[in-house]
């Protein structure tokens, strides 16, 4: 299960990651560097591990959404 903090951290990791690679890398890569990152950050169980690698597959078109309106605002879109 994945708690409202694990939500907040992993949404501020993603916020904090460049917008180049939210934009760049493939799906699988980016799922991979995200929650290897948030692993690296939080350590989970196998439960939550796997709960959000789902999650984080399920939001990748809002990720994207997401970092494609970053790069709008910064003018590098």
């Amino acid at each position: 299960m994945l708690t409202p903090l694990m939500l907040r951290h992993l949404w501020d990791l993603i916020e904090s990651t460049q917008t180049s690679i939210l934009l760049q890398f493939e799906d699988s890569a980016l799922v991979q560097l995200l929650f290897a990152r948030f692993v690296d950050q939080q350590p989970i169980d196998d439960q939550a591990a796997k709960t959000l690698n789902s999650y984080i597959k399920a939001r990748l078109p809002l990720i994207r959404d997401t970092a494609e309106g970053r790069a709008i605002q910064q003018g590098t879109f």
